[in-house]
């Protein structure tokens, strides 16, 4: 018994030392798991080093063409309007007759006037005869000197009636003629403004007239175009036709509105073609595009953009520590699929462009490659 007892409790004394060594050697095992897991991970990058450098700077807008000079003709005086003989688009030469109002109110004011004139003519006559007789009453002493005072003050009342009579007839002589409009200049009409039977104003417009050499390239610009350089100095504009690209011609920019549409919220630029050809004509739409080489920017992926408390950053690479850290940039300009910055970065340094929402403060990485943008 004593025997067999303690063979019993030997094998049970083994058994049980094993399974400590196995739980021992299992808890070692999974410590060793657990160190492995817990050791930090050496994220891969990709990346560019920073180098400024000029770009094009490629802009465009639509606009259309437009007079440079043109003026809205009208009447000098109201009237019926009886005949009107050119229409929208005609070539006219100047002095030639565009319009024409009834002449029979002007022809009566004329009559009128002329009426006067011989009314004022024969009233002076009258008063210088009275004079004369006054005069010489008066150096014989049979009148006194003031009946003679009122005949000479009649007949100086009645020279001047007499000019007022001659000037109302030329002016109703001029106002007859105003009944024609006739062309300033050689040009084109470019719209109509009053139609036959209508009765018209004094300055109302009838009919634009154009100049067809001159013209201009008109565009509605927003604000965020301007960029200094177009205000600051004289601007090339390369101008083509819309439906035919390969009608174009070049062009600088004349004028800008110092006031934006209170619709639009758009700046008018009026850009001065050179030698535009025939085929542009009034009214056509054109493409206006501006080549400029910029200063030197920072151009990268827009991939590399990173997004802190809504301002725009980017993950700079440290190589003394090989690790990253955000750097809050200006954004110049979003292109297709790169950025422009304007600051925030230095010349050779190196900008993670791939995974950046995977990042963290002070994250060590490893650079896979690294290349200029």
């Amino acid at each position: 018994m004593k025997t067999g007892q303690l063979l019993k409790n030997s094998i049970y004394g083994k058994a049980s030392t094993f399974g400590a060594m196995l739980i021992a050697v299992l808890l070692l095992s999974g410590c060793g798991e657990q160190e492995e897991i817990a050791q930090p991970v050496i994220r891969p990058v990709r990346t560019v080093i920073v180098d400024p450098h000029p770009i094009e700077d490629d802009r465009q807008a639509i606009g259309e063409i437009r007079p440079r000079y043109e003026s809205d003709l009208g009447f000098r005086v109201g009237g019926k309007l009886i005949s009107r003989l050119v229409d929208n688009g005609a070539i006219v030469k100047k002095g030639e007759l565009l319009a024409r109002l009834d002449e029979q109110d002007f022809k009566t004011r004329i009559r009128s006037a002329e009426a006067d004139v011989s009314s004022a003519k024969a009233v002076l006559t009258e008063t210088k005869n009275a004079e004369e007789r006054s005069k010489k009453l008066l150096e014989k002493e049979v009148i006194a000197k003031a009946p003679y005072d009122t005949a000479l003050r009649n007949l100086q009342s009645a020279r001047s009636q007499l000019d007022a009579a001659n000037a109302a007839l030329s002016l109703a002589q001029d106002q007859l003629t105003y009944a024609e409009l006739r062309a300033d200049f050689d040009g084109v009409v470019t719209a109509i403004g009053a139609e036959p039977g209508q009765v018209v104003a004094a300055g109302q417009v009838v009919a634009s007239l154009a100049k067809p050499t001159d013209k201009d390239g008109v565009f509605d610009i927003a604000e965020s175009a301007f960029r200094g350089e177009l205000l600051n100095e004289p601007i090339k504009i390369v101008v083509s036709l819309l439906s035919n690209p390969e009608i174009k011609t070049e062009g600088v920019v004349r004028e800008v509105s110092p006031i934006a549409d209170p619709t639009t919220r758009t700046y008018q630029v009026k850009v001065t073609l050179t030698e535009p050809p025939a085929t542009m004509r009034f009214g056509a739409s054109i493409n206006g595009r501006v080549d400029l080489e910029s200063a030197p920017v920072i151009s990268l992926p827009a991939t590399a953009l990173f997004d802190k408390e809504g301002k725009a950053a980017v993950w700079v690479y440290a190589q003394d520590s090989s690790t990253v850290k955000l750097q809050s940039v200006n954004v110049l300009r979003y292109q297709t699929d790169q950025v422009i910055l304007s600051d925030g970065l230095n010349k050779g340094d190196i900008v993670v462009t791939a995974g950046v929402n995977r990042l963290r403060e002070g994250q060590e990485v490893r650079l896979l490659t690294e290349s200029k943008p």
